[in-house]
């Protein structure tokens, strides 16, 4: 495995590197000051008493996956305690108000084999759940060293890493996949993926974001954005990256001028972002009243700037149509259009749903969202659907009726994994390692 041996030689020299980065990322707000020790393997918290399940998703998407899988780890296996680890300082904030009773979260070690090390020494897991595509290979090779049982849920391959992986690095991965007790793959296409690549065994029992609650909102900030809203007809760019804020504007005043007293909702997928993105808005040459600056929107405003964390449920219940963000532009990938749908809206999102293709393509074909190819496009569907309420209201309902409609997929999860969870009630833990 020579890429593997340079990989882990490389980083067991870039200490000074990863430092320095680390400092940068705090410096723009990427890294939570307070907490960069535990970047390094250094706990921020005494590991609780008896088993433990280590439970690892890179960003808020995956967190708030495993959400519903913690919770029922928790409920059904009373002895059990819990480590949720990510990597982002909003996915952080995220676990701090959701997580529940004998859960902790911590930031995931970067993939150096000391901070890795450190970590394992102090936590000492007694399984590892990993989400999705966090395949670091210092991470995995040294958990498997200590003998902690590793599964993969939700695993995701996408084409670009398929190609790579297939082309490069296939035997690594091999290597790598090989380490999983059981792979779980989110859809069809991705357990084929993982079976090509080395996983085996690999099942699809569904994706876990399907088993994600509502968004959460609190009713007494609903209730003073509705009123300020009122009866004004609007519209949600949901989760939205660098150059949509843009593209949003310009769409906003195409459909204001067949739509009279339109309000443009804009919630960036990172928070952070809000200064930067309303420059964007104003530049293109509409009002903006922003909300991380305590402002509501008002009657001259053209667009509301969701500018704050944990608030998709309060701005989505808002908006009776949302577009999804990441999907218009650029190297797209896509949101979750599952997230709007469970609230009833209906759904629009442009062509780069690489991340959601499953998803987006069985929603498209049940008549539960709708594609939008371009600029043009998404002006035209937005217009239709704003001024016609029983079209509207039918889409937003066969949204709902999907995004709910395979919540039964946290069974069959829990099923897969009785294997690997009973012998933690059993042997108190260690023995599961055998």
């Amino acid at each position: 495995m020579l890429l593997l041996t340079l990989y882990r030689g490389l980083t067991d020299l870039s200490a000074p590197l990863v430092h320095l980065l680390l400092l940068r990322r705090r410096a723009r707000g990427k890294e939570d000051a307070h907490r960069l020790g535990e970047r390094l393997g250094r706990p921020g918290r005494q590991r609780p008493a008896g088993p433990l399940v280590w439970v690892h998703g890179a960003s808020v998407g995956e967190a708030v996956s495993l959400l519903p899988l913690i919770d029922r780890i928790l409920v059904e296996r009373p002895g059990i305690s819990v480590l949720c680890t990510t990597g982002t300082v909003t996915s952080a904030a995220l676990m701090a108000e959701r997580l529940p009773a004998r859960a902790v979260h911590q930031y995931v070690p970067v993939d150096r084999v000391a901070c890795v090390r450190r970590f394992l020494d102090h936590w000492r897991p007694d399984l590892l759940l990993l989400a999705e595509s966090e395949f670091w290979p210092n991470l995995l090779l040294e958990t498997a060293r200590c003998g902690v049982p590793m599964v993969l849920l939700n695993g995701r391959v996408s084409d670009a890493s398929f190609a790579a992986w297939r082309r490069y690095a296939r035997r690594p991965m091999r290597h790598l996949l090989g380490l999983f007790r059981l792979a779980l793959a989110q859809s069809e296409t991705d357990a084929a993926r993982l079976r090509d690549l080395g996983a085996e065994p690999v099942a699809c029992v569904g994706n876990l974001k399907f088993a994600v609650p509502e968004a959460p909102a609190d009713p007494a900030a609903l209730d003073r954005l509705r009123a300020a809203v009122g009866e004004r007809p609007c519209w949600l760019a949901l989760s939205t990256h660098a150059g949509e804020e843009s593209l949003v504007a310009r769409v906003h005043r195409t459909v204001a001028a067949r739509v009279p007293g339109l309000l443009t909702l804009v919630m960036p997928r990172h928070a952070a972002r809000g200064a930067a993105v309303r420059a964007d808005l104003e530049a293109a040459g509409v009002t903006v009243a922003q909300r991380s600056a305590g402002a509501e929107p008002g009657p001259d405003t053209d667009v509301y700037l969701a500018d704050t964390m944990g608030e998709v449920g309060l701005v989505a219940r808002l908006a009776p149509v949302v577009l999804m963000g990441k999907s218009l532009l650029g190297e797209g990938g896509g949101q979750n259009p599952l997230e709007p749908a469970r609230l009833g809206a209906a759904v629009l999102f442009g062509p780069r749903m690489e991340n959601f293709r499953d998803i987006s393509a069985r929603m498209v074909a049940a008549g539960a969202a709708r594609p939008v190819a371009d600029e043009a496009d998404l002006a035209e569907a937005l217009t239709d659907l704003l001024r016609d309420a029983a079209v509207r209201a039918a889409l937003g309902a066969r949204g709902q009726a999907f995004a709910v409609g395979e919540a039964h997929v946290l069974d069959r999860v829990m099923e897969a994994l009785a294997p690997v969870l009973d012998p933690l009630m059993a042997g108190g833990g260690d023995d599961a390692r055998a």
